[in-house]
């Protein structure tokens, strides 16, 4: 039987252990711990300990024992950015971002107007993240509801972490896709009330990017970040040249791309931003300003030739930066793999990321991004 810390259940598990004591980008490699002969201490559900195996059985000699050998025990990846409704198109070939989403992502989308499509879809997504290692991740949604409601479904039945929100547009998308600035806060409203804060959930206020919605939709999803201040908010930011041209021919009074966002509200401590890889000066300084979370996608940033993300100089000026696949515009729903061309992309800007760099990144690096570090993320 499990040793009995009063009444709670207490369970060891062996393994090779590592945790990180810091940032290993700032405090050095020193702040990656591994425990060769590691151990850690489970009461009732939850993280009472860990150390040596030797120690922790010896200070609780009848906890129930789970030995895995040399396999290695670490906090699940943490996945910063997807689209879980494009997981049946990840991977597409295209030529560039606006190509990609017209191609495939805006037809596939319009799938998830059928509810049942969208809990067979959001099922198979929570399956295939957990099989990846992955446990929490925040997604997009589409902007039918039954899609946000359909995740959540899914990932509470499985008891992961995540953040989802209904995806916001009202212009340049088809008329499927299309919703209002009214009807997009309301609907927003309504599944924020619902979901938020429900067992391990959190809802994320979600405009897609500023080249599909007006300046008055814009200015609703400000508006409703502000009357909820404790949810996160996600959009995409300087992910491809062209775009960035795109979002200057809409906003011609805009400074830069940011302040499309700046303008209705829509920058904070709490925005998550996707990509961020053709930043100015101005920009910089202001996400770094107000603790702004920078996403990094570095798979889909290769597979459609969006650009270089700058890890070096970015985390040198103290960015908060996760890592994400990116599904479906990506290749591949494993962190692992995104770790890998995280490096790769560091090797083509001179620098080569350390192994214990590139785990901080999607496990503890990913959490501090989504302002979850002080419940997952770290052993």
């Amino acid at each position: 039987m499990a040793e009995q810390c009063g009444a709670l259940m207490a369970d060891l598990i062996l393994g090779q252990v590592l945790t990180f004591t810091g940032d290993p980008f700032s405090q050095g490699l020193s702040a990656a711990r591994h425990i060769s002969d590691g151990a850690v201490l489970v009461v009732d559900g939850k993280i009472a300990a860990l150390g040596t195996a030797t120690a922790l059985r010896a200070a609780h000699p009848t906890a129930k024992v789970t030995d895995y050998g040399r396999a290695l025990i670490s906090a699940g990846f943490i996945d910063a950015h997807v689209h879980y409704p494009q997981t049946a198109i990840i991977a597409s070939w295209g030529k560039r971002l606006i190509d990609w989403l017209n191609a495939y992502t805006f037809p596939e989308e319009m799938r998830f107007a059928d509810p049942a499509y969208a809990r067979s879809v959001a099922d198979r997504y929570c399956g295939l993240t957990l099989a990846h290692g992955t446990t929490s991740f925040c997604t997009y949604a589409t902007i039918h509801p039954a899609s946000v409601d359909a995740i959540f479904e899914a990932a509470q039945t499985r008891g992961q972490r995540i953040w989802a929100g209904k995806t916001c547009m009202d212009r340049n998308a088809p008329e499927g896709l299309r919703d209002t600035a009214q009807s997009a806060y309301d609907d927003s409203q309504r599944l924020l009330e619902k979901w938020h804060g429900v067992d391990r959930l959190s809802y994320v206020i979600t405009p897609r990017f500023s080249p599909t919605s007006t300046p008055e939709q814009l200015a609703a999803m400000g508006a409703l970040w502000a009357e909820h201040p404790d949810c996160l908010m996600q959009t995409h930011l300087s992910e491809q040249t062209d775009e960035i041209a795109w979002v200057k021919s809409l906003f011609p009074a805009a400074r830069d791309y940011l302040d499309t966002y700046e303008a209705f509200g829509l920058l904070g401590k709490g925005g998550l931003y996707g990509h961020a890889i053709h930043l100015t000066e101005r920009e910089k300084a202001r996400l770094a300003e107000v603790d702004a979370s920078l996403i990094h996608c570095p798979t889909s940033n290769t597979f459609i030739g969006s650009g270089l993300f700058d890890m070096g100089g970015l985390k040198a000026a103290g960015h908060r930066i996760g890592l994400a696949t990116d599904t479906g515009g990506a290749s591949s729903f494993s962190m692992l793999r995104t770790m890998a061309a995280a490096y790769e992309v560091a090797q083509l800007r001179g620098q080569a990321l350390h192994p214990a760099q590139l785990w901080w990144l999607a496990t503890v690096g990913s959490a501090r991004a989504l302002h979850a570090d002080a419940k997952i993320g770290n052993i």
